[in-house]
């Protein structure tokens, strides 16, 4: 992929021989390009601002949208064999151009006879309503026999390309105060947060591995809370002549409006940082274009929805594709942070591969994958079983959450008589099911749920298999 923050950087003043400068001493002491530039004094605090803007401006002129007029023409006449009658306004509030654009090439339909005035809420153009005329309704039929899409106008690979290195989780900066807080709520040592604070800062992948039932995967969830700040993402992208679906609102949540800056485009998305998650479903087609041939338009693979974001692999060596595939499928994009798409016209193209991904597993990695792919992997994290301290502190905030006084002669018998007598290991995830079967109990026999010997013994029997 091209530099494109080079090329940014090198309009406020950089030249390539700072540049170049700057990135060597990042190969050696680490840290943002931005950074190691204003360490050197090539470029002000202010000037690097500027270049690292990213609050996408709404579209003067056709140029800045990147699209042609013969372009939006289409996808507006799309828009209009859905409607009845219509005016500027309610196109742009569809295809969320602005008016100006709108207007032109509303100017362009109305010369090629495509659409009827049947009137005026005012003195302007703008004002007016129309209507398609027969040859209208048949020219917008042919476009969608073409492509069905119906969403905003989408924006160009180049401009995304351009929003994702500006928003790079590289340049996340997450400090220990922030890590701790969103761990607030979970038992984890400081030895795990020491461990886990500089891998998210990082930006880089990471395993969490260990035995099943100890909060890898809420780890990995939390760490979504770290994340800081909200991104924009586009609604489609356009590659050639072929649209790409990106915002999903199952993986992409979007702020609020209020909090949106003003004067913005309205085609990006305004969202939190992505959470994408993928488990044992998880194929290697999951990671391509999906091209529907009905709509003949394509819908984002899952790596381009988390760009900026997290991508987490549940249960990483449970999916229905060999470890080895699909870690080979991995290797140059996190290496390189790029990836590569193809379009069904054998059209290939680059893409950001910009996010925190995080493998996680109870199978130990040694078994999955080779030395090769391990390096590529900066930070491994053993996820173990919890202490005894660790476990009756769990144990204490699952009963209060759940409105249960904790008894500590019942903690000790289950201690003394089952994991000890019977050769269990702590598990983080026992205290949550104990509590749901003892809960469950309760209200089946009309009792409060209580934390005593005779619930806790019913709980264990009725969850653990043959011990």
């Amino acid at each position: 992929m091209d530099n494109l923050l080079g090329d940014r950087l090198k309009q406020q003043g950089v030249t390539e021989g700072q540049l170049q400068q700057a990135l060597e001493r990042q190969r050696l002491h680490g840290g943002r390009l931005g950074a190691n530039l204003a360490a050197l004094g090539f470029i002000s605090e202010a000037a690097l601002s500027v270049a690292l803007h990213r609050d996408p401006p709404a579209p003067r002129t056709l140029q800045e949208s990147g699209l042609s007029l013969p372009f939006i023409v289409d996808l507006i006449m799309k828009h209009l064999l859905f409607l009845g009658s219509f005016n500027s306004q309610e196109i742009a509030g569809r295809i969320w151009l602005p008016l100006s654009l709108v207007e032109m090439a509303m100017e362009e339909i109305r010369r090629a006879h495509l659409v009827d005035i049947k009137g005026a809420e005012g003195l302007t153009s703008m004002s007016y309503r129309y209507t398609l005329t027969e040859r209208g309704k048949a020219r917008a039929a042919e476009l969608m026999g073409v492509s069905r899409y119906l969403g905003p106008a989408p924006v160009t690979l180049e401009s995304y390309r351009h929003m994702v290195e500006v928003q790079t989780v590289k340049n996340i900066l997450v400090g220990e105060a922030e890590v701790k807080q969103a761990f607030s709520q979970l038992i984890v040592s400081e030895q795990m947060l020491r461990r886990l604070g500089p891998a998210i800062s990082s930006g880089r992948a990471m395993f969490l591995y260990g035995p099943p039932g100890n909060g890898k995967t809420t780890i990995a969830e939390t760490i979504s809370k770290v994340l800081p700040e909200h991104i924009y993402i586009p609604h489609a992208i356009l590659v050639g002549d072929d649209i790409i679906t990106l915002f999903d609102p199952v993986n992409h949540r979007e702020a609020d409006a209020s909090l949106r800056p003003a004067g913005t485009d309205l085609r990006w998305a305004y969202i939190r940082r992505p959470i994408v998650m993928a488990g044992g479903e998880l194929t290697l087609k999951m990671l391509d274009l999906e091209y529907n041939p009905i709509s003949r338009f394509y819908q984002a693979p899952l790596q381009l929805k988390a760009n900026n974001g997290l991508f987490i692999i549940d249960d990483f060596g449970r999916q229905q594709v060999d470890p080895q595939q699909l870690l080979n499928r991995w290797i140059v994009p996190l290496e390189r942070r790029t990836d590569f798409l193809a379009l069904q016209s054998g059209m290939k193209f680059e893409i950001p591969f910009d996010q925190l991904s995080i493998f996680s597993t109870n199978i130990e990695p040694k078994k999955l994958v080779d030395e090769a792919f391990l390096r590529r992997i900066r930070y491994k994290v053993l996820i173990d079983h919890p202490t005894a301290a660790e476990f009756e502190e769990i144990f204490r905030r699952v009963a209060a959450s759940n409105g249960i006084a904790f008894n500590q002669e019942t903690f000790d018998f289950l201690v003394e008589n089952f994991y000890k007598g019977l050769g269990v290991k702590f598990n983080a995830c026992h205290p949550r099911d104990l509590i749901d079967q003892i809960i469950d109990a309760a209200h089946y026999h009309g009792n409060p749920p209580a934390m005593d010997r005779e619930s806790m013994t019913t709980a264990w029997k009725n969850y653990f298999v043959d011990i």
